[in-house]
């Protein structure tokens, strides 16, 4: 079966909103780097879209009816939406699952050190990176400080043209013949993705010390002068850094790629792509019939563990207050109404690369440019942590989104024996609802900077619009 690509079916009109659209997405995409920047950016939005945050519902007893907004935050790093629809909650909703986290440098609670005159940040990456692409590039550091006396600092350096930025060094060619000798996976070592800092002294004008005095202030002299300026910008010492959150990511705005600026390279775009196109769908949604939802979560890349990854209980216990909110709260009402949910899991797929084609089995892959792409299953090898969605369900969805002309494709991750990869998806399908991953394909998946089409992203948002707008029945 081979798949229109999406620019084809694009008159002036439709193109020229595609690339819009693909610019507001660039301006998010570079705004916000880590799950605390996206929470943030999107509950701004959100409020000023008439949402209302569920906590003060909440306390103001608010009565919740068809049309209400609502968003619930956790814990800054996760957020679940939802849009009241005319029919009860326990007939079901149409939920979008995206997560914000992505795959990065994080700075450890003892992270500074000296060595060789060089100051460093210590780190430790999260999700799954080839540690070597880390190397030699713009870095930049986002994120929180939070002090004893629970003032909290924000953090977000590298990103403006007057910035500076971070980097990690790599052996020089002409003494590398040891280290070319090594596999991909060990030609750089997780202990080795220590981030420059700082090469300047700290120098005082004190003459009256001693010549032991004067030694031990030139010890660690590089590492004193860094802290000496985040005392003077931040007001922190280096034992804030044990309460601390801080993301290395890669240093620069998201940019258009290719002559035909079809395309777009950035950092985080799994799963960023996924997410602004779901939000965007969430906003843009008015008198439902069915109640609709917008998941955006974190610890997606490991796991999805922790109190704010999907596998904790936060997105039901929200369920059960808004339930609560219109009326329809009990503790079976809640099970039916997540059992009786369709839900698209939109996360990325892994695009059809022609430089590395003996990976992909081509019938069964995506494609930049040929639209949201859909993975019935996703896992490793023979379908491990996979949710595997029904017939039924999938035969719905292509009959939805073909009467709107949404351009779709399917695909698994890769040659069966080769890898694999997993999602949210088989974690909320443990609830019995109907769950598919649909998404953006995505070329040079975790690293620093990642490609997407900007056909694939705007059939996305016209997909998911369409998904949250559709009716379904109970139990496909």
């Amino acid at each position: 079966m081979e798949k229109i690509n999406a620019w084809k079916t694009y008159d002036l009109g439709i193109h020229k909103s595609c690339m819009d659209f693909a610019d507001d997405y660039k301006e998010f995409l570079g705004s916000c780097k880590t799950e605390r920047e996206c929470v943030d950016w999107i509950v701004n939005e959100a409020e000023a879209n008439g949402y209302i945050e569920l906590n003060k519902a909440i306390r103001e007893n608010k009565k919740l009816s068809a049309g209400d907004r609502v968003y619930c935050v956790w814990m800054n790093k996760s957020i679940a939406l939802f849009e009241i629809g005319r029919e009860p909650i326990e007939n079901g909703m149409n939920i979008l699952g995206a997560h914000i986290d992505s795959p990065r440098l994080d700075v450890k609670q003892n992270p500074m050190y000296e060595e060789g005159g060089i100051a460093y940040l210590d780190t430790h990456y999260y999700g799954g990176i080839k540690k070597y692409q880390y190397v030699t590039i713009p870095l930049a550091i986002h994120g929180v400080i939070v002090k004893k006396n629970g003032e909290t600092v924000i953090v977000r350096v590298g990103e403006d043209e007057d910035d500076p930025v971070f980097f990690i060094s790599d052996l020089l060619i002409h003494l590398s013949q040891e280290q070319l000798k090594k596999p991909g996976a060990t030609v750089i070592e997780g202990e080795a993705l220590d981030v420059i800092i700082g090469n300047k002294p700290l120098v005082t004008d004190d003459n009256t010390d001693s010549g032991r005095e004067k030694k031990e202030k030139e010890k660690d002299a590089v590492k004193k002068s860094a802290l000496n300026i985040l005392e003077n910008y931040y007001g922190i010492t280096e034992e804030d850094f044990e309460s601390a959150e801080l993301e290395i990511v890669p240093a620069g705005k998201p940019r258009d790629a290719g002559f035909d600026r079809s395309m777009i390279l950035g950092y985080g775009q799994d799963d960023r792509v996924c997410a602004y196109p779901s939000f965007r769908a969430q906003l843009e949604m008015h008198d439902l019939q069915r109640t609709s939802c917008t998941l955006l979560v974190d610890k997606e890349e490991i796991g999805s563990v922790g109190a704010t990854g999907i596998r904790s209980r936060f997105f039901e216990n929200a369920v059960a207050e808004i339930m609560n909110l219109c009326g329809q709260y009990s503790e079976l009402a809640v099970r039916r109404a997540l059992a009786n949910s369709c839900m698209l899991s939109s996360d990325v797929g892994a695009a059809f690369d022609p430089s590395f084609a003996s990976a992909f089995e081509k019938k069964n892959t995506g494609y930049l440019g040929k639209g949201m792409v859909f993975h019935k299953f996703t896992g490793s090898r023979g379908k491990a942590r996979s949710n595997d969605a029904n017939a039924e369900y999938i035969a719905h969805l292509r009959g939805l989104f073909e009467k709107e002309q949404i351009c779709t494709q399917t695909a698994e991750v890769g040659k069966v024996d080769q890898g694999g990869g997993g999602t949210i998806a088989f974690i909320l399908a443990r609830y019995g609802m109907n769950v598919i991953d649909c998404g953006v394909p995505v070329l040079s998946m975790h690293a620093p900077w990642e490609a997407v089409s900007k056909a694939d992203l705007y059939e996305a948002y016209r997909g998911y619009k369409v998904f949250l707008e559709g009716a379904f029945l109970t139990n496909l």
